[in-house]
């Protein structure tokens, strides 16, 4: 049986599938990293419609199929497809739903108006990904989340999945963005959030006004390490998790070619 600590890497993007910023690249290199240290890796991510699954090679996991996500009283169901990371032995793990993820643009639609389930598109994903981990049986120690996406995956560890067997021992970690949208998740979002009776309103409320900006406020509260993942990272919301007690943050370094930093983190999270 492998003794290994596990790290699961939930991300927006991650070369050579998806690349919206920069920080793809570096989701790709933390998984390596974090691979060939002697950890055992695994990444989930969506699988937006222009993600091309023939050249990376994706395809179906049939043993994971018949998962549900219910959201508001809706089922929608979760289909589970898998690649071998080129030049690396770890998988990462695509949701995809007919629904949510199948059209060819990623946020916006053609006329670049933020579509209006995008709330429902992250609450998804977030859902989702935690399901998929209990449906694998395969306990990590860290959750590095990164991407507004996953933002609402530190607040569910701490409520809905508590008490999950699987999650029992996970340190989550939130790689905090720079702010990627002005407009907001919608009125309906915390309503669509509250996905188990576990969630109380005052859980959400540092979400509740649905902007880049008030999803970053959350994750960072409920993680239990922030990295700061952009120059240009808002200043406002970082002092406010400095302020906090115990609370680890990980400041941006723009040149990071050898992320030692991110391994001690690691390290840190692992002896806790």
């Amino acid at each position: 049986m492998s003794t290994k600590k596990r790290i699961l890497f939930i991300a927006q993007e991650m070369s050579p599938y998806l690349e919206l910023t920069d920080y793809a690249n570096m989701v790709n290199k933390m998984a390596i990293k974090s691979n060939e240290s002697g950890l055992e890796v695994r990444v989930i991510m969506p699988r937006f419609g222009i993600i091309n699954e023939r050249r990376h090679r994706l395809h179906e996991v049939v043993r994971l199929s018949g998962i549900n996500i219910v959201i508001e009283g809706d089922d929608y169901p979760l289909i589970i497809k898998v690649a071998s990371l080129p030049n690396a032995r770890l998988q990462v793990y695509f949701l995809d739903n007919e629904d949510y993820f199948k059209r060819k643009t990623l946020f916006t639609d053609e006329n670049e108006q933020f579509y209006d389930d995008n709330a429902a598109r992250a609450v998804f994903f977030c859902k989702g990904a935690l399901e998929t981990v209990k449906k694998f049986g395969w306990p990590p120690d860290i959750i590095h989340c990164s991407g507004w996406m996953t933002s609402l995956i530190p607040l569910y560890l701490k409520t809905a999945y508590k008490k999950e067997p699987v999650f029992a021992h996970s340190k989550v970690v939130y790689s905090m963005e720079p702010n990627s949208f002005k407009e907001k998740l919608g009125a309906g979002f915390v309503k669509k959030a509250t996905i188990s009776t576990q969630i109380k309103e005052k859980d959400l409320e540092l979400y509740k006004e649905g902007t880049n900006s008030a999803l970053n406020r959350g994750a960072g509260k409920y993680a239990d390490a922030v990295v700061l993942a952009g120059e240009k990272t808002e200043k406002k919301v970082v002092d406010e998790l400095k302020a906090e007690k115990g609370k680890i943050i990980l400041p941006y370094k723009k040149d990071n070619e050898d992320l030692a930093d991110y391994l001690q983190l690691y390290t840190q999270l692992l002896g806790k």
